[in-house]
């Protein structure tokens, strides 16, 4: 990844492949994200690759293709990013606005975290390890949101939906991301939990 990608004033990331997602809104009151929220998928469960993501993020994923995709008609969400398994990131809703990805959540009292989040999608699940590659782009990611907006926290979307959403889930390595990233621990109120 270029050392110089960086987040534009329009909301997107300079090194991302954008693929607009129908599903966003305005943040309210002119709120700047503060939060980075970490997420796994993979459609179907723990099989990776192909384009089902972006149809599920885009509304025009086939339902019938999948018996598992029957649960997930009428669904409308979104993501600001997803880092598939070679490293490679797409971008769906700009930074600005806000995505459809963490559902009812609360960090640290304060509800309705998409209001204030942006979400990144890591292609995986619980059940296995994520890759060298999605490390390095999360961190490169990470980093120019932290450069374009008062990012004050990172969490997993277990962390603010718990009992909800087990996500990033057990192989995620947070030590890592934190140690990477060079953040402050701050940064990471969880850590301790995991």
């Amino acid at each position: 990844m270029s050392v110089t990608a960086l987040i534009d004033a329009d909301g997107w990331y300079t090194a991302a492949h954008r693929l607009p997602s129908p599903n966003f809104e305005a943040r309210p009151g002119g709120i700047e994200p503060t939060l980075i929220v970490v997420h796994n998928i993979s459609l179907p469960p723990d099989e990776f690759g192909g384009s089902a993501i972006a149809e599920f993020f885009q509304n025009r994923l086939d339902h019938d293709a999948h018996p598992y995709y029957d649960h997930l008609r009428g669904m409308r969400v979104s993501s600001h990013f997803v880092i598939h398994r070679d490293g490679r990131i797409e971008q769906y809703v700009s930074c600005n606005e806000r995505a459809w990805h963490a559902g009812v959540s609360s960090f640290l009292g304060r509800e309705r975290c998409n209001d204030f989040s942006v979400g990144i999608e890591l292609e995986g699940s619980d059940r296995c390890a994520f890759e060298d590659a999605q490390y390095a782009s999360l961190n490169d990611v990470v980093r120019a949101l932290t450069r374009r907006y008062p990012i004050e926290a990172l969490a997993g979307h277990s962390d603010i939906a718990p009992g909800r959403k087990t996500d990033p889930g057990p192989y995620f390595e947070w030590p890592r991301l934190q140690r990477d990233t060079q953040l402050p621990l701050q940064y990471f109120p969880y850590l301790g939990d995991v």
